[in-house]
């Protein structure tokens, strides 16, 4: 990583490196059009005016919640718990098979269009409320929607199934033990996600769960060290079998934590303006990837919430490049991390390690 100012890294070498993404929620890549096309289909009234759908804070019942993480403009006036409760609103759009797999199509068009080649896409059915009872119905639906778009030469996806850290521990193994038994297409990992400030330490009552989805050879991904400190990393990393970490930025405060995800191998899929956004950190500069890097973590560079956040991963990459001083050697390093932490086959990672090798041999001008 260079230490010295680098000149801008255009979006458009970034699109051209092949990586994956690890960190990315179907719920949070719903364009403004997919939102108003499902409300019309629908019969839905708005929640707020059409054109600042995105910001919670134009919306005719705001209201943040009394205790919740963070808290900034935009998508993020309500703290997380107030954006987990608009993607309450938008995922109840999707009513039948044809809309769910739509979205999931969706999706793959826009992860090919960052040169993305593998995604771990993490799914949270509570989400998705007209669907309640019926989670293997919408799996299979998302699952049509995602193997349409690989046939079409899109970006392959893979399903991390996530529980939300309010339901309860036997409701969770439920959960697990359908998955198990009925093996929907697509779903390769089991996940927990939601406020940790607003549930406290769940670790515990997920243990059965996430030791079920580990003796299927489900793979494990967890929400953590966002709003919790160190003590949720750690949580995830003894009690649930965490493989690697979605957010995990605080575990920087814990050097014996540190020392544990590099022994380890767990990597963090980092979300810096997720965060910024969220109220996590005031500004990029307080934003610890730098330091996580330098530490010997494992770190790769996610968007987690795209669409509502108003980006994509090529422009994150280079804001984080112009704002830390990474060069298009540090950007082949994230692609190659990002391939490494993905839950990919093996031939995926050797075709997309191989696909960026060919790439990143000399630097653009």
């Amino acid at each position: 990583m260079s230490q010295n100012h680098v000149a801008r890294i255009d979006e458009t070498a970034i699109r051209a490196l092949p990586k994956a993404e690890v960190h990315v929620h179907l719920e949070g890549t719903f364009s403004l059009l997919d939102m108003l096309t499902l409300a019309k289909e629908n019969d839905v009234a708005l929640p707020g005016p059409a054109a600042t759908l995105f910001d919670i804070s134009t919306h005719d019942a705001f209201a943040a919640p009394a205790i919740t993480t963070g808290g900034g403009a935009g998508a993020g006036s309500a703290g997380l718990s107030g954006f987990l409760r608009f993607l309450d609103w938008q995922c109840g759009l999707v009513r039948t098979p044809t809309q769910a797999a739509r979205v999931a199509y969706a999706f793959a068009v826009r992860q090919s269009a960052s040169g993305i080649g593998y995604s771990d896409v993490i799914v949270n059915p509570t989400h998705w409320n007209a669907w309640r009872g019926r989670e293997l119905d919408l799996l299979d639906a998302l699952g049509a929607g995602f193997d349409e778009a690989e046939q079409d030469g899109l970006c392959q996806v893979g399903v991390a199934y996530s529980l939300l850290r309010s339901q309860s521990g036997a409701e969770a193994e439920r959960l697990v033990g359908e998955l198990v038994a009925a093996r929907p297409r697509r779903v390769i990992a089991l996940s927990i996600d939601g406020d940790e400030k607003v549930t406290g330490r769940t670790g515990e009552k997920f243990r059965g769960a996430f030791r079920l989805a580990a003796s299927a050879g489900l793979r494990r991904t967890v929400h953590a060290g966002e709003s919790s400190g160190p003590e949720g990393v750690w949580d995830a990393v003894e009690l649930l079998q965490a493989e690697r970490i979605d957010h995990g930025v605080r575990s920087i405060e814990d050097p014996a934590l540190i020392d544990r995800l590099i022994a380890d191998g767990i990597s963090l899929g980092v979300c810096p303006r997720s965060n910024l956004t969220l109220g996590i950190y005031p500004d990029w500069a307080s934003h610890p990837l730098p330091r996580l890097l330098a530490a010997g973590v494992s770190v790769t560079l996610n968007t987690d919430d795209p669409a509502p956040l108003g980006t994509t991963l090529e422009a994150d990459w280079a804001v984080a490049a112009e704002q830390f001083g990474f060069d298009h050697a540090d950007l082949v390093g994230f692609a190659a991390r990002s391939i490494d932490a993905s839950f990919a086959d093996v031939d995926t990672k050797s075709r997309l390690h191989a696909e960026l090798a060919a790439v990143s041999e000399v630097a653009p001008v």
